[in-house]
Parts: structure tokens; sequence; C-alpha cells
């Protein structure tokens, strides 16, 4: 069935709208909608993960694309919620606010958002002749480096307008009888526990550990048990506002042909006898003495 725009007063289309300029598909849903109402409001969605893959672009830099190319429009913000219900009062709520007495409808494309609203005002859904990938536009533009300051000036951007993070690793002293075995890179005097960042397709510290154990030695680990964590001081990032805690890990040797991988040069049994704070490289310390408060009994 065909609307005009007489049937209401103002037209509502939520959307995210996460790339560098409205692809055509976004132009035909808002021309549409202006043909339709004489106001028009876009809710755009608001995630609290800042800069991510799938939300790099915050609120204001979303609204000023929009208003760019379509000064007549008003552009808000809606919060995510982890609740569909709960986000569908929110948008209601924040409609009512903008348009007290007004009659409203909501617009959205094929695959938007209409499926889970469940709040008080009608929803429709466009035709669209256009269908353009959000996900592969982004890909196209991280893979270009332009000479211009305005590029150099939104990296900085994205830089600064993030929440400061810290890099979560795991560690392991894999022990056999009295020794722990210890690693080396080709670039430093001293050895390490090995280990490394986790991996978002880790399901725990433990399957970390594990994982990093086999990366570097080629070798099985059993037994993990958790001694604890701490802040590293990590030349890498010692000067910047994030910083790397890792996790401590207690494991016994179980099988494998323990050969030297990834970064590490050599792979060393140590006497937990002979074991001292020098043999480490610095950024290790603090984990000599983690270690040694849980395995001091075992020098003795």
């Amino acid at each position: 069935m065909e609307h005009t725009n007489e049937d209401k007063d103002v037209g509502v289309i939520v959307g995210r709208f996460q790339v560098h300029d409205l692809h055509e598909a976004h132009r035909q849903i808002i021309e549409s909608v202006m043909q339709r109402h004489k106001k028009v409001i876009i809710f755009l969605g608001v995630t609290p993960a800042q800069v991510t893959k799938n939300n790099p672009l915050d609120f204001v830099a979303r609204k000023e694309m929009i208003l760019q190319a379509f000064p007549a429009v008003t552009v808000m913000p809606i919060p995510d919620t982890p609740d569909d219900h709960e986000w569908s009062r929110e948008l209601d709520s924040r409609i009512r606010e903008a348009c007290p007495v007004n009659s409203i409808v909501l617009y959205g494309g094929r695959d938007s958002f209409i499926n889970y609203y469940f709040g008080g005002f009608e929803t429709r859904e466009l035709e669209q002749t256009v269908f353009v990938s959000g996900t592969e536009v982004r890909k196209n533009v991280s893979r270009e480096v332009k000479s211009s300051a305005d590029f150099r000036a939104g990296v900085i951007y994205a830089a600064y307008n993030q929440y400061p993070k810290v890099f979560p690793t795991v560690d392991v002293a894999i022990l056999q009888e009295d020794k722990v075995l210890l690693g080396k890179k080709s670039n430093q005097e001293g050895y390490r526990f090995l280990g490394g960042f986790t991996d978002p397709t880790d399901n725990s510290y433990e399957e970390a550990a594990k994982r990093e154990v086999m990366e570097e030695a080629n070798i099985e680990i059993g037994d993990l048990r958790y001694l604890g964590s701490a802040k590293i001081d990590d030349w890498r990032y010692r000067k910047e506002e994030d910083k790397i805690i890792t996790h401590l890990f207690a494991a016994t040797f179980v099988f494998g042909a323990i050969e030297p991988k990834d970064d590490i040069s050599e792979l060393k049994w140590f006497s937990l006898h002979e074991l001292k704070q020098e043999d480490f490289v610095k950024e290790h310390h603090v984990l000599f003495q983690l270690f040694q408060k849980n395995y001091s009994n075992k020098k003795s």
C-alpha cells in the first residue's frame, strides 16, 4: 500500500550508517522518507564499544556526514542495549522527547531494526532497489592510505577517542621434576617464560596458554595452575597509555619434541635450585618473583 505524507507527521529512520560516505542505498532510504514527510528524524545506533571494525565511527562523525548531504533532517543518538524491549522503550521515549504531540511512523529497509522493535509506533518496511554491504565498504576503505592531512587527522581522532586498553597475555612456567623450561628471543640476552597475547579465538586463558606453548616450543602441557597476574613493563608500551597485564600459569611437560618456534630462538631447562632473577629479561622480573613465591619450597 502506498502511503502519502499526510497520514503521519514525522518519519523516523533508525540505522547505523557506519561508512565514510553515504552510499546509494542510504540516500535512497532518506530521500524516500523525505518525500513522504516534511519532518524526518534519523536515529543513529551508538555502541559502547568504540572504534571497532563494525562500528568505527562515533555519533558526531556520522551526524555531520548525514547533515552535510541532508541538512533538513534531524539526527539523534539511540544507545545500544542488551535487551530489545528495553531498547524499544528507550527509542520511543527519545522520539516523544523530540516530538511530544506528533504522529509518528518508523522506517527501515529489508534487514533493518524492524524485527527487533517492540515499541508503540507504527513501522513500515521501505522497498529498496539498491543494496550495499557496509562491511565491504569499510573493508575497501581500510585498504587505502590517503596522503591528505584530513586522513591523518582522522586516524589521530580515532586513536584519542577510545577507552585506554589493557592487553591480556599469558605466560607459562613449564615444569619437569625440579626443572623449568624458559625461552629466549634472538635480540635479547635474558630468558623468559613462554607465552604471548591471548587471541579472540581462545575460549579461556588456559587454552591460550596451551596454544602459545605449542606455537613457541612444539610441546603439550597439562595440569595448569594459575599463579597470579601482573602488569608487564613491556618496552613497546612503556610510553603508551595502553598496558599489558599477564596471567602466569605453572604447567607440567606432557610430551613433544622441544623445538624453538615463532619468535623464540632458544629453549633451555633451568634447575629450580639455581634459578635466579638475573636469568630473566627485565620485564619478566616481576613474573620470576611471582613464580618464586609459589615454588620457593621446591628450591630448598
